[in-house]
């Protein structure tokens, strides 16, 4: 008999058995009002995850497809940003932007560690030579949080505009869009928003409008004005077809984030974290970061010396029906990473717990089987976690 499918991927993640239902509903047109309270709902709904007032933007594409879009039309000819880089994904922002013709200056932290507040303050100290700030919320590569909230203090100050990668943070790690002064946040929908792939949602404040306005980069798909157009004078409908299925996905999805509650969201997310890490502690197994920075929907584990990655990967597939994933850069091949992150439950994590532990100690680990588990169980009974 096939093993359950366990889906420890840092997205996409596996979908509600609610969500993927609502995907299967007959197609509607696109100019419909049917499609129209669809998106009416799916916006409203963001705008809780997002905590934000300001609109946000549906977008068809992927999370790199808004991080594109969020440059070619907040920058101009000209402009030179400031990119914080912790790891694979911040180092693809800024790379985005200087394919646009941006001047980049990147401020590179060692992989592992998270942004460093007083280097970014000495950057921007008695200069005015900046026109926006990049930062990666979730640094998925190595499993680092990064908290916008006092680099967008830096961002008034100093009058830039900071635009924030968090596709794979957004309704599983607390990011108050508004209250943080973040003027651009990315995120999509096969992440912590636990839906299918498909749909990026983009947060858009007034600050940023204003610079939208007197961009000239080139745009016609990714143009925010457009988008706003649409989604406010006809109303509630988008410049082009938008994924239909996939936002009947995230609208149950979005629902079932609303019942649960987002500060529950959270410690849920937290809880598995914290499990899965002592888990990893248990065994021996060394953590790429400390608990301090360390992502509430990703972890990422350094491989013992005697076990090779792919074979891992391989095994606990074949074997147990787990997926779990490598990272990317001067890591790959070094650690393997286990997304937590939407709909994840306590079995989720239990099972691929046993799992690793299975393939560890047949590779040839000097484990102690269920040491893992237990060390899980014991983070679950004291929290109380559903």
């Amino acid at each position: 008999m096939k093993n359950k499918r366990t889906m420890m991927l840092p997205g996409p993640v596996d979908v509600s058995q609610h969500a993927l239902l609502s995907s299967a509903q007959r197609m509607i047109g696109h100019r419909t009002k049917e499609c129209e309270e669809l998106i009416a709902e799916v916006t409203q709904g963001l705008k809780y995850v997002f905590q934000t007032e300001h609109d946000v933007l549906t977008l068809t594409c992927s999370g790199t497809g808004g991080l594109e879009a969020s440059i070619a039309n907040t920058l101009s000819r000209g402009d030179k940003v400031l990119s914080l880089c912790t790891g694979a994904f911040g180092e693809r922002y800024a790379t985005i932007a200087e394919r646009y013709g941006i001047e980049v200056e990147r401020i590179n932290f060692e992989w592992g560690e998270a942004v460093d507040i007083s280097k970014v303050e000495e950057k921007l100290e008695g200069t005015d030579q900046f026109k926006a700030i990049l930062m990666t919320h979730n640094e998925t590569s190595t499993g680092v949080i990064n908290h916008p909230k006092p680099i967008g203090r830096l961002a008034q100050e100093h009058n830039l505009l900071l635009l924030v990668d968090a596709v794979s943070s957004l309704g599983g790690i607390e990011l108050k869009v508004d209250d943080w002064k973040a003027d651009i946040v990315v995120t999509s929908s096969q992440k912590a928003l636990m839906s299918p792939p498909g749909v990026s949602l983009v947060s858009v404040s007034p600050k940023a409008f204003e610079a939208i306005e007197s961009s000239d980069l080139p745009k016609f798909y990714w143009d925010f004005r457009r988008a706003k157009k649409f989604l406010v004078e006809r109303p509630n409908q988008t410049p082009a077809t938008p994924a239909i299925s996939t936002l009947r996905a995230l609208q149950e999805a979005l629902r079932e984030i609303r019942n649960e509650g987002l500060e529950n969201v959270f410690k849920r997310h937290e809880v598995m974290t914290m499990a899965f890490r002592q888990a990893m502690e248990e065994l021996g197994l060394e953590l790429l970061v400390n608990d301090k920075v360390a992502s509430k929907t990703v972890t990422a584990v350094k491989l013992p010396s005697k076990v090779k990655f792919e074979r891992l990967k391989e095994r606990l597939l074949k074997e147990y029906n787990v997926y779990i994933t490598g990272s990317k850069g001067k890591l790959k091949g070094r650690v393997f990473r286990v997304g937590h992150m939407g709909n994840v439950s306590r079995d989720d994590i239990l099972s691929t717990i046993s799992a690793l532990e299975l393939v560890l100690k047949n590779e040839g680990l000097d484990i102690e089987l269920g040491s893992g588990v237990k060390a899980a169980q014991q983070v679950f009974y004291k929290e109380g976690s559903n």
